[in-house]
């Protein structure tokens, strides 16, 4: 199973270089069978630009997310704070193997009527197969 994240463009690119090893969110996903992300690339780039594996979700407090991800996290102290402000728990999504697209896709190519994720949307089997031919062809 693949989902499908709305990632700022900033650190898109850093999970696709390797330097961000955890994506953050506030929510974490109800299927448990999800094991790839697919990133799409939110506003000016708005495309889709790879995927990368989940290796494991921590959810823990903010602080002690921020201990066991800091310096791996892509993103400073004040800015995961500011993220993380109020809340009582935070996600950490493990990045494993990185796999950058050759050219971006439109959501489009993801599957039939995907619009942009405000956090994440699952991306069903037979829009997946639509996937998997795009990367082969």
């Amino acid at each position: 199973m693949k989902v499908l994240l709305s990632i700022k463009p900033e650190y898109a690119n850093k999970i696709l270089s390797g330097e961000k090893k955890f994506e953050f969110r506030k929510v974490s996903f109800t299927n448990t069978d999800v094991k790839t992300v697919v990133i799409y690339a939110t506003k000016p780039v708005g495309k889709v630009v790879g995927e990368f594996e989940i290796l494991k979700i921590y959810s823990d407090s903010p602080s002690k997310i921020w201990e066991r991800t800091k310096n791996s996290a892509g993103i400073d102290k004040k800015y995961f704070d500011r993220y993380y402000e109020g809340k009582d728990l935070a996600i950490a999504i493990a990045v494993g193997a990185v796999h950058q697209y050759e050219s971006p896709k439109n959501l489009s190519d993801v599957g039939v009527g995907i619009s942009p994720p405000q956090s994440f949307c699952y991306i069903k089997p037979n829009e997946r197969e639509q996937q998997r031919e795009l990367e082969l062809g």
